[in-house]
C-alpha cells in the first residue's frame, strides 16, 4: 500500500509527535508514505474566509504536485484542517470559473491540475484500506483496561460526510476497539474544540474545551484520543486556563490515535513521540510501555 504523504505545517514543530507516530505506525503496517516534495500550506480555514482564490491556489498546488509526482496516488494527511481544505479544493475546482482562475495561477509555476488526486485522512486509510484483519493480526500489546474517549473534532466528517457519519462518526471507535482499548461512550466526539476562537473569543473556546474534558472525565476515560493537531493543542494546552476560569480540575492526557495504535503494535514510546505531551500520560501508559520495545 503506497500513498503520497502531506504532513502539514503544524506537524513540523508544534505537533511533531503526531508526525513521528504516523510514520512509525505506517512502517509497522507496511504502508509506504512518500512525503510530497516541496509541499506548501494547505490554505487553512482562516485564509479561506478572507480570500478564496489564494487559498484554493495553495491547495491546488499541493494536489498538482501530487498528481505530477505520483500520478493518481491518493494524497494522505493527518490534519483535519488540511484534509478539509484539500477535499474542499477538489470539490470547488469542479466549478469552471474557479478552475480556470486557479489554473492560470498554477501555470505561472509550470503546473496544472487535472483533478485525479483524492485527498484522504490517515485514519480513514487505516480503517478502510488496511482494515480490521491486518491491524488485529499485528497487535502485540493489546491496550486492555485502557479507557479511551474517541474525539474526532468537527472537520473529519464535515461538511461532506463522504467517509463517515456527519454527526456520529465511528472510524476511530472501531480502530480503538481493534487494538484492545475500552472505548467509552462519548457523545461529544464530533463537537468543536473551539478551534482558532481561542485567539478571538477565548471565553467561548474555553467553555467548549471545558465541556469536552468534563464529559471525558465523567465517563471515566483515562485519556482522550484525537485525530486533529489543533484539537490536541486546544484540549491539552488550555487545561490550566479552564481550571482557573471554571474552578474545575479536568486534567486528562490528550493523545494522538497513532500513538495508541503504535503502542499496541509494540513500538517504543520514543518513536511515537510519547513524553512530549504537556499533560503526562506516563502513569496510564506504564503497563503498555514496559513491554512495548520494537524499534522502527
Amino acid at each position: 500500500m503506497a500513498y503520497t504523504y502531506y504532513p502539514g505545517c503544524s506537524q513540523e514543530v508544534s505537533n511533531r509527535a503526531y508526525d513521528l507516530s504516523t510514520r512509525a505506525v505506517a512502517k509497522a503496517l507496511d504502508i509506504e508514505l512518500k512525503e510530497l516534495k516541496d509541499w506548501n500550506c494547505c490554505g487553512t480555514s482562516p485564509s479561506y474566509s478572507i480570500r478564496e482564490l489564494p487559498t484554493f491556489v495553495l491547495g491546488a498546488r499541493n494536489l498538482a504536485l501530487a498528481e505530477r509526482e505520483a500520478g493518481a496516488c491518493d494524497l494522505v494527511t493527518i490534519c483535519n484542517g488540511c484534509f478539509a481544505m484539500l477535499e474542499k479544493t477538489n470539490l470547488r475546482l469542479k466549478e469552471p470559473d474557479l478552475r480556470r482562475r486557479v489554473g492560470e495561477v498554477l501555470s505561472v509555476a509550470g503546473l496544472e491540475y487535472e483533478g485525479s488526486v483524492r485527498a484522504r485522512h490517515f485514519l480513514e486509510v487505516l480503517v478502510n484500506d488496511v482494515g480490521e484483519g491486518l491491524i488485529r493480526e499485528r497487535v502485540t500489546m493489546p491496550l486492555g483496561g485502557l479507557k479511551v474517549a474517541p474525539y474526532y473534532g468537527c472537520q473529519f466528517s464535515r461538511p461532506e460526510g463522504r467517509y463517515d457519519d456527519l454527526e456520529f462518526p465511528t472510524a476511530l471507535d472501531r480502530l480503538l476497539s481493534w487494538i484492545g482499548a475500552e472505548v467509552v461512550d462519548y457523545p461529544l466526539k464530533a463537537q468543536c474544540c473551539g478551534g482558532l476562537l481561542m485567539i478571538t473569543k477565548e471565553e467561548v473556546a474555553l467553555k467548549l474545551i471545558r465541556d469536552l474534558l468534563a464529559l471525558a472525565q465523567k465517563r471515566g476515560a483515562h485519556c482522550m484520543a484525537t485525530i486533529c493537531p489543533l484539537c490536541q493543542l486546544n484540549l491539552e494546552a488550555y487545561q490550566d486556563r479552564v481550571k482557573v476560569r471554571f474552578g474545575a480540575d479536568l486534567s486528562i492526557p490528550i493523545l494522538y490515535f497513532t500513538q495508541l495504535l503504535g503502542l499496541s503494535l509494540g513500538l517504543e514510546g520514543k518513536a511515537l513521540g510519547l513524553g512530549r505531551e504537556l499533560v503526562s500520560a506516563a502513569d496510564i501508559l506504564a503497563p503498555y510501555l514496559v513491554v512495548a520495545s520494537r524499534e522502527v
